[in-house]
């Protein structure tokens, strides 16, 4: 399975893009700057229809009915089979399945049908990431980033900041999350992790700080709640950890971190 990221702050990884099989080129230099295929107008009667089904699949894919989501997808290239979204989506859901090898070759398809994609390079850029090739993975989520076209490169940065973790670096990854978080204020994901960054470093005020902004949205998670609980032993203020404790207690009974609070395991 993938990492697990608490829903609260989970990164929506927009539409695929990587390269090959099993033995593909994973170095494979970024392409230039593109307008995102999503974002262009669709000229054709096909075209219309691929994104249509794209469209669909994604919705499905977000509500976690990936074989629904993997038929959207085929529909579309029935209709265009050049519309690079399509392929996208594939390898999404089967990076999702686990199935990396077809979503690699995916990816790959996408990317040369829309090369220089800002979309297709962020979702190929966590893919190869999450398949232990940090460093081509961040230059592809890097680019993304800098697209002008790029509607939402919060996303590419968090995701950025999501592999400096994988490679420890917490100082690279801070960096990240605060671009993301300047880019939009509102990136879960990235305030998430900058409160547990600050943590990790004995900064505790900060994590408070980041930790009541994220929970101000209403849409705390079991995660959170657990890093806010030892942030506030941390700061020795009982009365809000003992809140934070009661909210963990009654909306995530059964999860690991309620687990780990009843076992005493605070680091």
């Amino acid at each position: 399975m993938m990492r697990r990221i608490p829903s609260a702050v989970a990164v929506v990884l927009a539409v695929v893009g990587l390269a090959g099989c099993a033995g593909g080129n994973f170095g494979a230099p970024v392409a230039s700057i593109e307008r995102p295929v999503s974002d262009r107008p669709t000229v054709t009667d096909a075209q219309r229809k691929a994104k249509v089904h794209v469209d669909l699949g994604l919705a499905y894919l977000q509500a976690g009915r990936y074989g629904v989501a993997l038929d959207e997808a085929k529909s579309a290239t029935h209709y265009d089979p050049r519309y690079a979204p399509a392929y996208q989506l594939m390898g999404l859901v089967h990076m999702y399945l686990e199935e990396n090898a077809v979503a690699g070759a995916n990816f790959e398809r996408a990317l040369q049908l829309a090369p220089g994609d800002p979309e297709i390079m962020n979702s190929y850029g966590w893919f190869l990431c999450s398949m232990g090739k940090e460093p081509a993975g961040l230059e592809q989520l890097t680019a993304a980033a800098r697209n002008p076209y790029y509607q939402t490169p919060t996303r590419a940065l968090a995701n950025a900041g999501m592999c400096q973790l994988r490679l420890k670096n917490d100082a690279a990854a801070e960096d990240f999350f605060l671009r993301a978080v300047e880019a939009d204020n509102g990136n879960q994901a990235a305030i998430y992790h900058l409160a547990a960054i600050a943590y990790r470093r004995g900064a505790n005020e900060a994590a408070k700080r980041y930790l009541a902004a994220l929970h101000q949205g209403g849409d705390s998670s079991a995660e959170s709640l657990w890093l806010a609980i030892r942030v506030e032993r941390k700061l020795g203020d009982r009365a809000a950890e003992a809140s934070l404790v009661q909210q963990l207690r009654r909306r995530f009974p059964g999860s690991p971190e309620y687990q780990a609070f009843l076992q005493g395991q605070y680091q």
